[in-house]
Protein backbone atom coordinates (compact mmCIF):
# COMPACT_ATOMS: atom_id res chain seq x y z
CA UNK A 1 0.00 0.00 0.00
CA UNK A 2 1.64 3.61 -0.93
CA UNK A 3 1.02 6.11 2.28
CA UNK A 4 -0.55 9.03 1.46
CA UNK A 5 0.57 12.65 2.15
CA UNK A 6 -1.55 12.78 5.47
CA UNK A 7 0.34 9.37 6.76
CA UNK A 8 -3.08 7.07 5.75
CA UNK A 9 -2.62 3.89 3.21
CA UNK A 10 -4.43 4.03 0.22
CA UNK A 11 -5.29 0.62 -1.40
CA UNK A 12 -5.87 1.89 -4.53
CA UNK A 13 -2.46 3.33 -4.87
CA UNK A 14 -1.01 -0.40 -4.06
CA UNK A 15 1.42 -1.03 -6.81
CA UNK A 16 0.95 -4.75 -6.32
CA UNK A 17 -2.58 -4.44 -6.16
CA UNK A 18 -4.30 -5.06 -9.81
CA UNK A 19 -7.23 -2.26 -9.22
CA UNK A 20 -8.17 -3.11 -12.95
CA UNK A 21 -10.87 -5.12 -11.40
CA UNK A 22 -13.78 -4.11 -8.76
CA UNK A 23 -13.06 -5.49 -5.53
CA UNK A 24 -15.76 -8.28 -5.00
CA UNK A 25 -15.64 -11.58 -6.85
CA UNK A 26 -17.64 -14.14 -5.64
CA UNK A 27 -21.17 -13.53 -3.27
CA UNK A 28 -22.73 -16.43 -1.41
CA UNK A 29 -26.33 -15.79 -0.32
CA UNK A 30 -27.69 -18.40 2.29
CA UNK A 31 -31.05 -19.60 1.80
CA UNK A 32 -33.70 -22.06 3.74
CA UNK A 33 -35.58 -23.19 0.80
CA UNK A 34 -33.74 -23.52 -2.42
CA UNK A 35 -36.92 -23.30 -4.90
CA UNK A 36 -38.67 -20.77 -3.61
CA UNK A 37 -35.21 -18.45 -3.23
CA UNK A 38 -34.69 -19.64 -7.37
CA UNK A 39 -37.98 -18.52 -8.25
CA UNK A 40 -37.85 -15.25 -6.43
CA UNK A 41 -34.61 -14.59 -7.60
CA UNK A 42 -35.46 -15.81 -11.12
CA UNK A 43 -38.43 -13.39 -11.18
CA UNK A 44 -37.37 -9.73 -9.09
CA UNK A 45 -33.44 -9.88 -10.78
CA UNK A 46 -34.58 -11.63 -13.99
CA UNK A 47 -31.87 -14.15 -13.95
CA UNK A 48 -31.61 -17.87 -14.90
CA UNK A 49 -29.53 -20.99 -12.63
CA UNK A 50 -27.05 -23.79 -12.98
CA UNK A 51 -26.41 -25.99 -10.71
CA UNK A 52 -23.34 -26.30 -8.39
CA UNK A 53 -21.61 -29.35 -8.77
CA UNK A 54 -20.16 -29.60 -5.57
CA UNK A 55 -23.88 -29.71 -3.96
CA UNK A 56 -24.80 -32.97 -1.92
CA UNK A 57 -25.83 -34.07 1.58
CA UNK A 58 -26.43 -30.78 3.71
CA UNK A 59 -25.77 -28.17 1.08
CA UNK A 60 -27.50 -27.28 -2.10
CA UNK A 61 -25.92 -24.41 -3.93
CA UNK A 62 -27.28 -23.10 -7.77
CA UNK A 63 -24.93 -20.79 -9.39
CA UNK A 64 -26.36 -17.20 -10.66
CA UNK A 65 -25.80 -17.75 -14.68
CA UNK A 66 -22.77 -15.21 -14.96
CA UNK A 67 -19.50 -15.12 -17.74
CA UNK A 68 -16.56 -14.96 -16.77
CA UNK A 69 -14.89 -12.03 -17.32
CA UNK A 70 -17.59 -10.00 -17.86
CA UNK A 71 -18.31 -6.42 -15.54
CA UNK A 72 -19.77 -7.38 -11.88
CA UNK A 73 -19.26 -10.61 -9.07
CA UNK A 74 -20.61 -13.80 -9.96
CA UNK A 75 -22.48 -15.76 -6.81
CA UNK A 76 -24.93 -18.17 -5.85
CA UNK A 77 -27.55 -19.60 -3.85
CA UNK A 78 -26.56 -22.03 -0.65
CA UNK A 79 -28.61 -23.85 1.66
CA UNK A 80 -26.18 -25.05 4.30
CA UNK A 81 -26.51 -25.48 8.35
CA UNK A 82 -23.20 -23.32 8.62
CA UNK A 83 -25.78 -20.24 8.26
CA UNK A 84 -28.58 -19.00 8.18
CA UNK A 85 -30.83 -16.09 6.19
CA UNK A 86 -30.98 -13.00 8.07
CA UNK A 87 -30.85 -9.42 7.52
CA UNK A 88 -27.55 -8.46 9.56
CA UNK A 89 -25.24 -9.62 7.16
CA UNK A 90 -23.18 -8.02 4.02
CA UNK A 91 -25.52 -6.24 1.58
CA UNK A 92 -25.24 -7.36 -1.93
CA UNK A 93 -26.79 -5.37 -4.98
CA UNK A 94 -28.13 -6.63 -7.71
CA UNK A 95 -28.24 -5.15 -11.68
CA UNK A 96 -31.51 -4.28 -12.31
CA UNK A 97 -33.73 -2.67 -15.36
CA UNK A 98 -35.13 -0.13 -13.12
CA UNK A 99 -35.09 -0.26 -9.65
CA UNK A 100 -39.06 0.64 -9.25
CA UNK A 101 -39.97 -2.14 -11.58
CA UNK A 102 -37.68 -4.55 -9.56
CA UNK A 103 -38.89 -3.47 -6.47
CA UNK A 104 -42.53 -4.28 -7.84
CA UNK A 105 -41.45 -7.87 -9.00
CA UNK A 106 -40.53 -8.00 -5.61
CA UNK A 107 -43.33 -6.85 -3.61
CA UNK A 108 -45.48 -9.19 -5.95
CA UNK A 109 -43.94 -11.66 -4.35
CA UNK A 110 -44.75 -10.48 -0.76
CA UNK A 111 -40.85 -9.20 -0.37
CA UNK A 112 -40.56 -5.69 2.24
CA UNK A 113 -39.16 -2.40 0.79
CA UNK A 114 -37.02 -1.28 2.94
CA UNK A 115 -35.41 1.42 1.23
CA UNK A 116 -37.29 2.59 -2.07
CA UNK A 117 -36.00 3.55 -5.20
CA UNK A 118 -34.03 7.17 -4.16
CA UNK A 119 -31.27 8.34 -6.13
CA UNK A 120 -27.59 8.31 -5.00
CA UNK A 121 -26.82 10.61 -7.39
CA UNK A 122 -24.50 10.11 -10.36
CA UNK A 123 -24.04 6.44 -9.61
CA UNK A 124 -27.78 6.12 -10.29
CA UNK A 125 -30.27 4.68 -7.83
CA UNK A 126 -30.70 2.31 -4.83
CA UNK A 127 -33.35 0.80 -3.41
CA UNK A 128 -33.34 -2.26 -0.63
CA UNK A 129 -35.61 -4.92 0.08
CA UNK A 130 -36.20 -8.30 1.66
CA UNK A 131 -35.91 -11.88 -0.22
CA UNK A 132 -37.80 -15.00 -0.03
CA UNK A 133 -35.31 -16.19 2.68
CA UNK A 134 -35.44 -13.31 5.30
CA UNK A 135 -32.19 -11.62 3.51
CA UNK A 136 -32.00 -7.94 3.22
CA UNK A 137 -31.01 -7.29 -0.58
CA UNK A 138 -30.14 -3.92 -2.42
CA UNK A 139 -30.88 -3.18 -6.35
CA UNK A 140 -29.24 -1.15 -8.50
CA UNK A 141 -29.83 0.70 -11.17
CA UNK A 142 -28.55 3.55 -13.66
CA UNK A 143 -32.48 4.66 -14.16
Amino acid sequence: MSTEDNGTQNPAHNPGHDSSHNPVGWFEIYVADMDRAKAFYGDVVQRDFTPAPMSGGDMEMWFFAAERGAEGAAGGLIRHPMRSPNMEGTLVYFSVDDCAAAVARATAQGSQVIVDKQSIGEMGFIAIITDSEGNSIGLHSWT
